[in-house]
């Protein structure tokens, strides 16, 4: 174990203790609360502090200082290498456009504006128009390490001061969570006043994170979910060839539940579905593909009011008029 933190000064002046979001002390071996009547410790693992509220997280700090695997088991070396070499079914359209719009939103704001990104123990799709700007301070996040984890902690209890980020990242994440709208209370409380909070959620896809894989969202139900946001833009990431080639490749995995031919199914659904979705870079921005498409995006900055039901229904803009 090392205690040496790789988060910059900067940022860990930000952090908060998750169980009570007091002051931490991290200037020791591990990360302590500064709240005497909660005294909780935490410890920091390779430089990484484990930042987790055992009582609201599925997951256990014992867990990540004994390296144990959770939502993202490494894949082999051959599993890798095809999935480099074989063609892809899904393709997400809009992910760098609303990244570059994201980043020059970010930057008109503050001259240096900090992002957390949560879920972010990997570079997502089309982020680098934030990870690439110089400018942008990002906080990478996640439950489980990767290359770019520099803080383990959980989207039910954020670890950060109130109103001190500029703005919030959310890509492939919020299925995974057993609570999303308190993920979203979370991310709305972290933000600054007129903050900016990004989100990419899957609709009509598959179940991928095994038993960490509990939600989905229409984009009238994903509106919802950051109701307490004001709406810059909403629409489909992904779109219904993706849909269609996702629901070809799970009809072939479920004719059997054996890993080997599941395998050899994975690879038959790649060769005979890579083409459905170039048609999503024609349907993707249409309103008559929402209602199928694979996963859907929120762009929007904190609000200090909250979208009611009866204006959430007069927003629906799908293929039914």
């Amino acid at each position: 174990m090392n205690s040496h933190l790789s988060l910059a000064a900067q940022v860990v002046s930000l952090l908060r203790c998750p169980a009570c979001r007091s002051p931490l002390d991290c200037a020791g071996e591990e990360c302590v609360c500064e709240q005497a009547g909660c005294g909780s410790r935490y410890p920091v693992v390779d430089g990484i502090p484990i930042l987790i509220n055992e009582r609201n997280s599925l997951f256990s700090i014992s867990g990540f200082v004994a390296r144990r695997a959770t939502t993202s088991p490494e894949r082999s070396k051959l599993a890798r290498t095809l999935g480099r070499l074989l063609p892809t079914t899904g393709a997400n359209v809009r992910a760098k456009r609303n990244y570059a719009r994201l980043a020059g939103m970010l930057t008109s704001r503050t001259s240096s504006p900090t992002v957390l990104v949560v879920g972010g123990s990997i570079l997502g799709q089309g982020i680098e128009a934030l990870s690439a700007d110089p400018r942008i301070r990002l906080i990478e996040t996640d439950v489980s390490f990767g290359p770019r984890a520099k803080l383990i902690c959980d989207a039910h209890d954020l670890p950060f001061a109130d109103s001190s980020l500029d703005g919030v990242v959310a890509q492939a994440v919020l299925e995974h969570v057993v609570d999303p709208f308190r993920c979203v209370a979370e991310m709305h409380r972290v933000l600054k006043p007129g903050g900016i909070a990004y989100a990419e959620t899957p609709f009509m896809y598959a179940v991928h994170g095994r038993e960490y894989d509990f939600t989905r969202f229409t984009l009238l139900g994903h509106r919802r979910l950051f109701r307490a946001f004001s709406e810059v833009d909403s629409g489909a990431v992904c779109g219904p060839g993706m849909t269609l080639a996702n629901a070809w490749l799970y009809f072939l995995l479920s004719f059997t539940g054996r890993k080997a031919p599941r395998k050899m199914l994975q690879v038959l659904a790649r060769l005979t579905a890579w083409f459905w979705k170039y048609f999503d870079y024609v349907l993707v921005g249409k309103d008559s593909a929402l209602d199928a498409a694979s996963g859907v995006f929120f762009l929007g900055t904190k609000s200090e009011t909250t979208l009611e039901d009866t204006e959430l229904v007069k927003c629906y803009r799908g293929g039914f008029g």
